[in-house]
C-alpha cells in the first residue's frame, strides 16, 4: 500500500475496511488483485481465496479495485478508530477548498437540462451530482480522513478501499466514505438491502426537522423517485429468491446531515451458490445513484459529467463462502497517494418534478458529510 503514512502511525492501519454498526472488516496487504469483478466471483466460487475485498466502479465497463488480501480482522461492532487518530499525533488535519466541478450556475444548468430532457425521452430520473476539490498542507493520511467519518457517522458507518488494482491513474489512491445505504448484503441464504432515494437536509430546531422528515414521508415527488430504486432492486433480486419482502410504503431514516427514505428489503435466496459479489455486480447502478432506465440514465451522466470514478460505485467485502456486504460509495472523497488532494461528490435524483435550486440545496446538505469531517 502506498498511500501517503506516516511513519510512526500504528502498523495495524488498514487498506481496507467496512465499518458498519452491526459489524466491520478490515484487511492489509495484496496477494492478488481483479479489475473484472466476474473473474474474482470466479476465484470465490473454485476456494482459490479466501476474500476478496475493494471497490466497483460507477461505469460498469471501467476496471475495479478489487484485492485478495493478505491478512484479515473480522469484528462484531464499528471500528473504533486508533487513538493515533483521535488525540495523538496522526489527528492533525488542515483542510482548504481548491476548486467546484461544476460551477453552481452550470450545475443548476444540467438540472434544468436533465428535467427537460425527462420531459421529452423515455429517461425518467437521472442522478446528477458535483464534486468540490480539497487540498491539505500539510498531507493528509486517508485514515484519519476515515476516522473522522465514523466517529461523525449517526451508525458508525465508514469505508476504505485502496484502489490501485484499478491502474496507473489510481496508484496509491483510496476511496473514504461513511455510506449509510447498503447496496447488499449476504450472510447465508439470507440477503438483505437498504436502498435511499428521497432525501431532505435536517434542520437545527428539532420541531422545524420532524416536519421535514414527515414533509419528505409524504412528498410524491421523492415517494416515485424511492420506488424506482425498489422496483429496480425487485425485479434483480425476486427471481433469485424463493421468498421476498419489500415493503409498499418505506419509511425515514437519518444521518446528522440528511433525512432518507428508505426500504428494508429481505429475501432468501433459491441458489446458495450466489455470492455477494455477484448480487453487487448485477444490483450496480441502482437509480439511487445513477437513474431509470439504467443505460440512458449512465449515457447523460457521462455526457454531463467529470468522470466519477469510484463515487456511486460499491464498497464491500466477499469471503469464499459468498457472505458479504456491499455499501453504496456515496459521502466519499478519493484521496491522492501523496495525501495533498482529495475530491469529493455529491448527488441528487433528478424526475419531472424536481426542481433545480432544491436539487442544487440538497447537494449541497450531503457534501456537510465530508466537509464538517474536513473541518470545512
Amino acid at each position: 500500500m502506498s498511500a501517503h503514512r506516516n511513519p510512526s502511525a500504528p502498523n495495524t492501519a488498514p487498506d481496507f475496511l467496512l465499518s458498519r454498526g452491526h459489524g466491520s472488516v478490515r484487511t492489509q496487504g495484496s496477494k492478488e488483485v481483479f479489475t473484472d469483478p466476474w473473474e474474482a466471483v470466479d476465484a470465490l466460487k473454485q476456494g482459490r481465496v479466501a476474500m476478496v475485498v475493494g471497490a466497483l466502479p460507477f461505469e460498469r465497463d471501467k476496471p475495479a479495485a478489487l484485492t485478495v488480501p493478505e491478512h484479515i480482522i473480522r469484528e462484531d461492532g464499528p471500528l473504533e478508530p486508533h487513538a493515533y487518530y483521535r488525540f495523538g499525533p496522526g489527528s492533525v488535519l488542515h483542510a482548504s477548498v481548491a476548486g467546484i466541478d461544476p460551477s453552481p450556475i452550470e450545475h443548476l444548468r444540467r438540472v434544468n437540462a436533465a428535467i427537460n430532457t425527462i420531459n421529452n425521452t423515455v429517461l425518467n430520473k437521472v442522478v446528477l451530482a458535483r464534486a468540490v476539490d480539497i487540498s491539505f498542507e500539510p498531507p493528509v493520511d486517508p485514515l484519519l480522513v476515515a476516522a473522522r467519518l465514523i466517529d461523525n457517522s449517526h451508525n458508525k458507518d465508514g469505508f476504505i478501499a485502496d484502489l490501485t488494482p484499478a491502474g496507473p491513474d489510481f496508484a496509491g489512491h483510496m476511496l473514504v466514505g461513511s455510506s449509510p445505504e447498503v447496496l447488499i448484503k449476504r450472510q447465508g441464504s439470507t440477503i438483505t438491502a437498504y436502498p435511499l432515494a428521497g432525501s431532505a437536509p435536517r434542520l437545527a430546531d428539532p420541531v422545524r426537522d420532524e416536519a421535514q422528515g414527515q414533509n419528505l414521508l409524504a412528498s410524491a415527488k421523492n415517494l416515485e423517485e424511492h420506488s424506482y430504486v425498489v422496483n429496480h432492486l425487485r425485479t434483480i433480486l425476486e427471481p433469485l429468491c424463493s421468498q421476498f419482502d419489500a415493503p409498499t410504503v418505506p419509511e425515514l431514516t437519518k444521518t446528522n446531515e440528511m433525512w432518507h427514505l428508505a426500504t428494508p428489503i429481505v429475501g432468501t435466496l433459491k441458489y446458495p451458490h450466489i455470492t455477494a459479489l455477484e448480487l453487487a455486480i448485477r444490483t450496480h447502478p441502482t437509480p439511487a445513484i445513477c437513474g431509470t432506465p439504467t443505460d440512458a440514465a449512465e449515457a447523460l451522466i457521462i455526457e454531463a459529467e467529470s468522470p466519477r470514478n469510484f463515487y456511486a460505485g460499491a464498497v464491500g467485502w466477499c469471503d469464499s463462502t459468498g457472505d458479504g456486504e456491499y455499501m453504496v460509495a456515496i459521502r466519499c472523497a478519493e484521496v491522492s497517494e501523496d495525501g495533498t488532494w482529495a475530491r469529493a461528490w455529491a448527488g441528487g435524483g433528478i424526475v419531472a418534478e424536481s426542481d433545480a435550486q432544491e436539487e442544487f440545496d440538497e447537494t449541497t446538505a450531503k457534501l456537510q458529510t465530508i466537509m464538517r469531517s474536513l473541518g470545512l
